[in-house]
């Protein structure tokens, strides 16, 4: 016998929630594993190893619909993002080419030099605003030298970026403002062409890949356009929290500091005490059970990655943030076909700048951090490091 999911009248893109979705993960876990919110006709999916189980099932939780309004997954239609195998394995291959570990090796010495010496110039400024100094300095160099990106394009990585992933919300009035931003950066990657990139970099790659067949024609863009849309304004999102939690918890910057092996493990604990990605949506084929309750076929999930990063059947003492923890199989990656193709990057970004903070840092005395309620990517604002005491 199977019933309906118990149902919670709760807006999961409301601004408070966006700001702070904790409490109301928690709320939803308690109601069950699935739970219907009709605000937004979606099933959540609250608890880890559904949520874990749902991502590995691309047959029944398909990517096809991934946003939260038809005229944004109308967009996406054809892009790995959108797409479930085989498809999404054959555009998949070539994004992840030149992502894979041996071509991430090549570029690690470079990412920690830069990494170390931002750090090391931040130190001895003493003062700065975390996020624009570094959080969102520091990847979009890396991404913008990575891909090829010159001129207006590189200019515009942050606000395309942003836009990207506020227009996978509800069509609430967040979403209706970034379409015509997230427009601007749909049509350069339809038109871009690979004289556009600069010569040796991946995105010249990509075109010779679609030259050689390796990919279907015209999709060149479509890879691109997944380079900046879904990884930048993520990669940006989980420095920032970097930041901001070891300013939090100074003891826990004292066990990296003490320790600089622990740097992977605290970043991984990083990605799962706050989640990067607030919801993300799946398409639901056929009708399918979950604990007893049913979703029907033809109806949308939410995936909520922070709600099952939080789960106490999971995590022991979920709420608590502990470097040690080495919480590997945390879902902010995602998980299956689809778990995150920079999440090599991401890390090598992340874990290059903790590690230039541990060598130059004794302490961050920050602010408040500023949060501004998105649609999509749950980051930080602004975070004013107010003093730095020097290692």
């Amino acid at each position: 016998m199977t019933s309906s999911p118990p149902t919670a009248d709760v807006d999961l893109f409301a601004d408070d929630v966006l700001v702070d979705p904790y409490p109301t993960f928690a709320q939803l876990r308690a109601l069950g594993p699935v739970v219907y919110l009709p605000r937004h006709d979606v099933y959540a999916l609250t608890r880890y190893d559904i949520i874990r189980g749902a991502l590995a099932d691309t047959a029944t939780f398909s990517s096809r619909s991934i946003a939260f309004n038809p005229a944004a997954n109308d967009a996406l239609r054809g892009t790995s993002l959108a797409s479930d195998p085989p498809i999404h394995t054959e555009l998949r291959a070539t994004l992840t080419e030149n992502l894979s570990p041996r071509a991430l090796r090549g570029l690690k010495a470079g990412i920690e030099a830069k990494a170390d010496t931002l750090v090391a110039d931040l130190v001895e400024q003493g003062s700065f605003d975390a996020i624009d100094a570094l959080a969102r300095a520091f990847p979009l160099e890396v991404v913008a030298d990575l891909i090829g990106f010159t001129g207006e394009v590189r200019a515009n990585m942050l606000r395309w970026g942003q836009a990207a992933m506020e227009v996978l919300g509800p069509m609430n009035q967040r979403t209706a403002e970034n379409f015509p931003i997230a427009g601007e950066l749909y049509a350069w990657c339809s038109q871009v062409q690979a004289e556009d990139l600069t010569p040796g970099s991946v995105g010249r790659g990509i075109f010779d890949a679609e030259a050689r067949g390796a990919i279907p024609a015209g999709s060149a863009g479509h890879i691109i356009h997944q380079y900046l849309g879904a990884g930048v304004d993520t990669t940006i999102a989980s420095i920032g929290n970097l930041i901001a939690l070891f300013a939090t918890f100074p003891d826990q910057f004292d066990l990296v500091r003490a320790d600089p092996s622990l740097v992977p493990s605290a970043f991984a604990e990083v990605l799962r005490y706050w989640a990067p990605l607030h919801a993300w949506g799946r398409a639901v084929t056929r009708d399918v059970e979950i604990d007893g309750h049913l979703i029907p076929g033809g109806s949308q999930a939410a995936v909520l990655l922070g709600s099952g990063n939080r789960d106490p059947r999971h995590y022991e003492d979920p709420d608590a943030f502990r470097v040690v923890r080495n919480p590997v199989d945390h879902l902010s990656f995602g998980y299956g076909p689809h778990g995150c193709a920079g999440q090599g990057l991401a890390r090598l970004e992340a874990h290059a700048i903790l590690a230039a903070l541990a060598r130059h840092a004794r302490r961050l005395v920050a602010g408040e951090p500023v949060r501004l309620p998105a649609n999509t990517t749950r980051s930080i604002d602004a975070l004013e490091i107010l003093e730095v005491v020097p290692a």
